[in-house]
């Protein structure tokens, strides 16, 4: 299971990138290779100032080694060695009328020592979109992309999954979400009707859908017009979506508590950001719109 999750992720960063540097159709992927020091590292890839994409960033990563303090209390362990690896990727477009895009898969296994057996491997992930401008039928084709996908494996898992991304993804301190959501999941054991291997297929098919699920969207609105009215607007929207990661994201604060490399979890914030004083978008207007939609997550299928 760790050896085909952790190829996959290889082969899915390559799949991605070389897609959405044919969407940029400027910029390239610059590559980092890393080590963390306590056993593992990983690749990272980031591309800037493109055609399409002001910053965004696909990395994978693999880490291992002894329990760092922040997991062994999560899971109440006095001592022993974990192995981690996933996929993560984050896109800020220019254009205020392309959303932000955010995904992540991966893989976890605890063990009680050093090449003993594995006690403890679950599957966690998830797909979520942040638009500037609110676009029914793009919500409605991003969150239908994870339903079909989900559907071939359970009908229940969709409606599951969109919960919690909605539960996760809120910014409690502004009481409103980040996005328009999408699915996520965590801690997916393997159980009597769903095992391990179960897990396994479904968040690489979640990972999969990706591209098709966030293409077609930039291509009905990369050439949509937009001003610096806009601009500005998507710039203060930004630091909602800097707050959650800073402030709420569990993904930044593990990356962070176990050694992993600074600009590569930071990857994810974007380029150009404001936070202006108690702005309130003129009622009516499409800021407005997209105001009060993430005041409350909304069924988009």
């Amino acid at each position: 299971m760790k050896e085909s999750f952790t190829s996959w992720i290889h082969s899915a960063q390559d799949r991605i990138c070389t897609s959405l540097e044919s969407a940029d159709g400027k910029a390239r992927f610059r590559e980092d290779l890393w080590t963390r020091e306590g056993g593992g590292g990983g690749r990272s890839r980031v591309i800037e100032k493109g055609g399409l994409f002001e910053k965004g960033g696909v990395n994978i990563s693999t880490v291992h080694g002894e329990l760092p303090e922040l997991i062994r209390k999560r899971f109440d362990v006095d001592q022993g060695q974990f192995y981690a690896c996933g996929l993560s990727l984050v896109l800020h477009p220019e254009s205020p009328m392309v959303p932000t895009v955010h995904a992540n898969f991966r893989f976890f296994e605890l063990y009680e020592k050093e090449g003993g057996e594995a006690v403890d491997s679950w599957f966690g992930g998830g797909a979520d979109l942040t638009p500037y401008y609110i676009f029914e039928e793009d919500a409605r084709h991003f969150h239908q992309s994870y339903k079909t996908t989900c559907d071939r494996f359970h009908p229940d898992l969709y409606p599951r999954f969109k919960k919690a991304c909605d539960r996760y993804f809120y910014n409690e301190h502004r009481g409103e979400v980040r996005g328009i959501g999408g699915i996520f999941f965590d801690y997916l054991r393997s159980e009597k009707s769903q095992n391990l291997a179960f897990w396994h297929e479904m968040t690489r098919a979640c990972g999969d859908a990706f591209l098709s699920s966030y293409l077609p969207i930039i291509e009905r609105r990369r050439e949509t017009p937009w001003g610096e009215p806009e601009r500005y607007f998507q710039e203060l929207r930004r630091g909602r979506y800097v707050e959650f990661n800073l402030i709420h994201d569990r993904g930044t604060l593990f990356g962070i508590k176990t050694g992993g490399r600074t600009e590569s979890i930071l990857m994810s914030l974007p380029p150009r950001v404001r936070w202006d004083y108690n702005v309130t978008p003129e009622p009516g207007s499409r800021e407005a719109e997209t105001t009060e939609v993430l005041r409350k997550p909304r069924d988009w299928v």
